[in-house]
C-alpha cells in the first residue's frame, strides 16, 4: 500500500509539473499528511498549512512576516469601552469557492461567522462532535466557551462578539487558524445529506486557493481561487507533495521536483546554501520544544521527581546533535524573542550525580518510563528520535530505564492528550499570534488539560497569574504577571524545556514573494515562480 501511495504521489506531481508549460505550478514538498481539513478541530501546523492557510480566511489576518493584525473578512471593527463587545463590519462581495462538490448560491455574510464560532462554543449543536475522536480543542484550550457570552448577527454584514470579561489578546486570537470562517450554506447542505464528515474532507472557503483533491499520504492539489477577494494568485496550481523524510525533501528540491520545502536536516543546510539554484531563508523561531511529563501519573505527579529527571538531561548535547548549532537551549516555556521572557529564571543544571541523589531522596528507585518520539520533523525538533535516544542514554546514567515509543503523526497527537497516558511526550509549539498567552495559557493552563496541555498540569497559582494577565491591556502589568508565571513553571517543572530553534526554508531561486512567517505556517498567497 505504501509503495502504491508513493507511486501515486510521484505520478501526480509529475503530471502537474508537466502542465507548467501553460500554467504556473508550484510544488511544495510538505513534511506530513494533514489530520484533516477543518482547522477548528486540530492544532498541528502541518494541518494548518494544508487547510486554513490555503482554503480559508479569517475576520482578521496577520500581515505577511509579522504578528501585526490587519483586516481580513472584516474590513473594520470597534471595541466597547469596557473591552467586552467587539463589533465587526464584514467586507461586502466576498465569494465562497465554487468546486466540483459544491456551488454556493450566496456571498459571505454574518450567518457564516456566527456558525463558524457557535459550532466551537456550544455543545447542543450537531456539529459539536461531528468527527469521531475530534473536538474543538483549540477553542476549549483557550477558554473560549467560558470567555465568549454570545456571537450575534446584527445584520448581514455586521457581527457582534460579547465577552464575559475583557481579553487583551482577543483580536490577535481571531487571526489564528482555528478561527477560520466556513460556509454555513455548505455545512447545512452536508448535514441535510447526512455527510457532515465531508466538511473535514472536502473543504470550501474564501481563501486564496481552492481545494481540488487529496490522495492520503501522497499529494494534495489546489488551484488558484478565481474569485478571491484580494485578487487571483500569481500561481495557477499549488501541489503539496507529501514527503516525510527530510533528506528526501532536500533531494527533491535539488533535483527540481519541488520548489519549496520545510524543516531540512541540520546536516543538509550547508549543502543547500551552496547550491546556486537555491536560496535558504532563515530566522529565529518563535518556538519551543519540550518533554512533557504526565503529572497525573505517579511518580511524575511529584515536582521533585520531575526536577530530578530534568537535571539528568544534557540539553546542550541534544541541541548540538539535532540542530548542529542552529538552536539554543531552552529554560522557559516561551522563546527569548517574546516580550515578558524572564531571563532571571535559572535553568536546570545538568548534573547526573545530583539528579540521581534527588531521585533517591524522592523515594524513587528502579524507575521505568516511556519517552514518546514524534515521527515527523517540526521546526522546534528536527529529529525527535535522535533526541529521545540521547535522553534515554542520559537517564540510564541515573538508573532510569526509558523505552522509546512512537505512533503515526495523527495518532501521536491524539493519544498524547489522554489523561492516563503512559510516558513523557516530546512535542513543541510555534507561537500562533505573538502573545505570551498563546504559550503559557494555551499549553499549560487548566483549560487545556486533556488537549494542548500534554503535561495534564493544572497549577492554581500559575493559572491565576496567566488568567489575570489576559484581562488587562497594560503590557507592563501583563509582563510582570507572565514573569511570575515562568518562575512557578520552573519550580513545578511540568516539562523539561529543550530548545528554541532557528527556522530554515530552502526553496528554488525561481520562487519570489515567499515570506517566512513568525508563527511558523507556510503561506503561498503572494508567491510567484519564474517560468
Amino acid at each position: 500500500m505504501k509503495k502504491f501511495s508513493v507511486l501515486l504521489a510521484a505520478t501526480a506531481v509529475a503530471s502537474v509539473m508537466a502542465t507548467s508549460a501553460w500554467s504556473k505550478t508550484l510544488v511544495y514538498c510538505s513534511e506530513g499528511s494533514p489530520e484533516g481539513f477543518d482547522p477548528a478541530i486540530y492544532t498541528a501546523g502541518t494541518t494548518f498549512d494544508a487547510s486554513s492557510r490555503t482554503v480559508y480566511s479569517r475576520l482578521v489576518e496577520f500581515k505577511h512576516g509579522s504578528t501585526e493584525v490587519e483586516p481580513g473578512l472584516a474590513e473594520s471593527w470597534t471595541v466597547s469601552p469596557d473591552g467586552k463587545e467587539y463589533t465587526f463590519k464584514l467586507r461586502p462581495g466576498v465569494k465562497f469557492q465554487t468546486t466540483d462538490f459544491f456551488t454556493p448560491t450566496r456571498e459571505l455574510n454574518a450567518d457564516d461567522v456566527v456558525f463558524s464560532f457557535d459550532r466551537q462554543l456550544r455543545q447542543d449543536t450537531p456539529w459539536a462532535k461531528y468527527v469521531a475522536g475530534a473536538a474543538y480543542e483549540y477553542a476549549a484550550g483557550m477558554g473560549f466557551p467560558d470567555l465568549i457570552k454570545s456571537v450575534e448577527k446584527v445584520d448581514d454584514l455586521t457581527v457582534k462578539f460579547t465577552l464575559n470579561k475583557p481579553e487583551a489578546p482577543f483580536i490577535a486570537d481571531l487571526a489564528m487558524d482555528f478561527a477560520s470562517v466556513v460556509s454555513k450554506e455548505y455545512a447545512d447542505s452536508l448535514q441535510k445529506a447526512g455527510k457532515m464528515d465531508q466538511l473535514n474532507q472536502a473543504p470550501l472557503g474564501t481563501g486564496p486557493f481552492t481545494f481540488v483533491a487529496y490522495q492520503p499520504d501522497a499529494v494534495i492539489r489546489y488551484k488558484a481561487n478565481e474569485t478571491y477577494f484580494k485578487g487571483k494568485e500569481k500561481i495557477d496550481d499549488l501541489v503539496f507533495a507529501i514527503t516525510k523524510d527530510a533528506s528526501v525533501r532536500s533531494q527533491k528540491l535539488k533535483a527540481g521536483e519541488c520548489h519549496v520545502m520545510p524543516y531540512p536536516n541540520a546536516a543538509d543546510i550547508k549543502d543547500l546554501k551552496a547550491d546556486s539554484n537555491l536560496k535558504v531563508l532563515e530566522q529565529p523561531g518563535l518556538n519551543v520544544a519540550y518533554l512533557a511529563y504526565n503529572t497525573l501519573v505517579a511518580p511524575f505527579d511529584k515536582p521533585e521527581v520531575r526536577r530530578a529527571l530534568n537535571m539528568a538531561i544534557n540539553k546542550q548535547a541534544i541541541v548540538d546533535a539535532v540542530f548542529q548549532g542552529a538552536a539554543s537551549v531552552a529554560k522557559n516555556p516561551i522563546p527569548p524573542t517574546m516580550w515578558s521572557y524572564n531571563d532571571a529564571v535559572a535553568d536546570d543544571k545538568y548534573d547526573a550525580d545530583a539528579a540521581k541523589k534527588a531521585l533517591a531522596d524522592a523515594g524513587v528507585k528502579d524507575l521505568k518510563m516511556k519517552i514518546w518520539a514524534m515521527p515527523v520533523s517540526r521546526p522546534y525538533m528536527l529529529n525527535a528520535r535522535r533526541a529521545a535516544e540521547l535522553m534515554q542514554a542520559d537517564l540510564a546514567k541515573i538508573g532510569v530505564s526509558a523505552e522509546i515509543v512512537t505512533h503515526e503523526w495523527a495518532e501521536y497527537l491524539k493519544l498524547s492528550k489522554e489523561k492516563d497516558r503512559d510516558g513523557a511526550v516530546i512535542l513543541g509549539w510555534t507561537g500562533d499570534n505573538g502573545d505570551p498567552d498563546n504559550f503559557l495559557d494555551t499549553l499549560l493552563g487548566c483549560d487545556a488539560v486533556g488537549g494542548n496541555n500534554r503535561a495534564q498540569w493544572c497549577n492554581e497559582e500559575f493559572n491565576a497569574l496567566v488568567k489575570k494577565a489576559k484581562q488587562t491591556a497594560d503590557v507592563g502589568e501583563r509582563t510582570k504577571l507572565y514573569e511570575q508565571a515562568q518562575v512557578v513553571f520552573k519550580r513545578e517543572a511540568p516539562w523539561a524545556t529543550i530548545d528554541h530553534s532557528t527556522e530554515f526554508v530552502p526553496m528554488s531561486s525561481k520562487v519570489s514573494g515567499f515570506v517566512q512567517d513568525p508563527v511558523g505556517v507556510h503561506r503561498f498567497d503572494g508567491v510567484d515562480i519564474a517560468e
